[in-house]
Parts: structure tokens; sequence; C-alpha cells
């Protein structure tokens, strides 16, 4: 391992020994799949027996599940999607009269704001620090991301008062309350490594700043502000993903759970006989 590999030089083509083998060796495993025959594999096809009941529902029921596929993982799961996010929840066409809400219209914003903070975000990381504080197009891309994020920070700031305030947490909701709590604090780290990527002297009056009372937290030696590198790695990767991926599960709880009701309204249920 500690010796330089031989190479195979031919005309144009300059390649290592192992690299080569290891390429004709997936060649020949690519050729042998496409000559030999899968093992166990049937040529029966069950679908066209399936019931029109269970092929309207788009789940198989047990009766009409062929024996060889009652321990199938993908038909569990399927099945279980189907109980619990029906695609009629997910994709409904009439929602509760409280849907109509500002408060709901300040999450949808939300989300609305982040779709323009990503795309912005791509776009500056493709062209680097020099062509958003130089270039008039990188300016206006750096502006844009800028004001989306001060969009995703308030009307997402709003819509957990008005879950707060409406106690959005009640009937089984916690989850979807928790998540959206821990989107906010996400997006507060993702901000601030944000704010030191921009490189420039707000970046490092910011940083050094920070230094102390990072260090003063414990986190120090796992989060250093002064480290440019691992800012930027965290704020255009690693962080994002998270906060996307946060976003799209909490909008799948509030599609699983729906949305709670009022709270005058539990009191007039309350009161019915």
């Amino acid at each position: 391992m500690d010796q330089p590999a031989p190479y195979v030089h031919w005309g144009f083509i300059l390649i290592s020994l192992p690299n080569l083998v290891l390429i004709l060796v997936m060649l020949g495993l690519f050729a042998l799949a496409l000559v030999l025959p899968f093992p166990f594999h049937r040529r029966e096809r069950w679908a066209d027996e399936e019931p029109a009941a269970a092929e309207a529902s788009g789940v198989a029921t047990p009766e009409a599940t062929p024996p060889d596929l009652r321990g199938s993982w993908t038909l569990a799961v399927r099945s279980r999607l189907h109980r619990r996010l029906p695609i009629t929840e997910l994709l409904p066409a009439r929602q509760p009269y409280y849907v109509g809400s500002w408060v709901y219209v300040f999450g949808v914003v939300t989300i609305a704001a982040l779709a323009w903070v990503v795309v912005s975000g791509v776009i500056l990381v493709f062209f680097g620090p020099q062509w958003w504080h130089v270039s008039p197009q990188g300016r206006f891309l750096n502006s844009v991301h800028f004001w989306s994020v001060q969009m995703f920070f308030i009307f997402m700031v709003l819509h957990l008062w008005g879950q707060f305030w409406g106690a959005g947490w009640r009937h089984g909701r916690a989850t979807t309350w928790m998540i959206g709590v821990v989107i906010f604090l996400a997006s507060i780290v993702t901000a601030f490594t944000g704010y030191i990527a921009q490189q420039n002297f707000d970046a490092q009056w910011i940083a050094v700043n920070a230094k102390d009372a990072i260090n003063a937290t414990g986190i120090g030696a796992f989060f250093n502000p002064l480290n440019f590198g691992q800012m930027y790695g965290l704020h255009v990767m690693l962080l994002p993903i998270a906060v996307t991926l946060l976003v799209i599960l909490h909008v799948v709880q509030v599609r699983m759970r729906g949305v709670v009701r009022p709270i005058a309204d539990d009191a007039e249920v309350a009161t019915l006989p």
C-alpha cells in the first residue's frame, strides 16, 4: 500500500492497474447479471387477480394479498402509511373553517420564504464571496437571501406566537408543536453561521465577540466561530438540510393530525349535552 501503483499506458489512456482490474471486475459482474437467471424468480402476476375494492383503496387487504407477500416489509410499510397518512389527508380538497386564520397564513409564508432562502443560497454558493460582494448581480442575490431570511424569521415567530397562545399542542399535537420549536432553534444557529460567513468586517466582529460566549458554554471545542471553513460548511450544507427536513416533517405531522380546533370551539363542545 505504501508503494506507487503500476500503470497501464496505451495511447492516450493512462490508468493504474488496480483501477483497471476493478473496472474489469465490474464489467464482468454486469455481464453475469444480464445473463444469469435470478434465483427463485416467479413469473406469475397476482395483481390482475386483486379485487377491485382493494385496488380502489390503494392498499392490498390480507385476503387479496398472496401468501408469498404476506411477510413483505414494503407492503407493510405501504399499508401503514396509507392508514396513517392517506392521500385525502396529504392533499385535502377541503379544510375546516378554522383553518382560514392568519396564523396558518403566517406558516405558509414562512415556507415560501424558506424556499427563497434555499434558492438564493444555492446560487450564492456556486459563485462565491467575491461575486456577491463585487458583482451587481451578486449583491442583488445577496440582498434577496438576506431579506428572505428576515421574512422567514418574522413569519415563523408570528406563527409560533399564534400557536402558543392558541395552545396548538392540544389533542395529541405536542409532537407537531415541539418540531416547530426545534425548527426555530435550528434556524437561529443557521442564521448565526450565515452572519459569520459574510466575509466582511461585520462577520469578523460577530465571530470574535461570539467566541468567548460560545467557549463559556463548553461547546467551543466543537463549534469554533473563528473557523470560517467550519462555519461555512455548517451554513451551506448541514444546517439548511436539517431545517428543510424538519419543516417537511412538521408539515407531514400537520397533515396526519390535522389542525387544532380553536379554544372557543372546545369550550362550546364541552357544554353540549
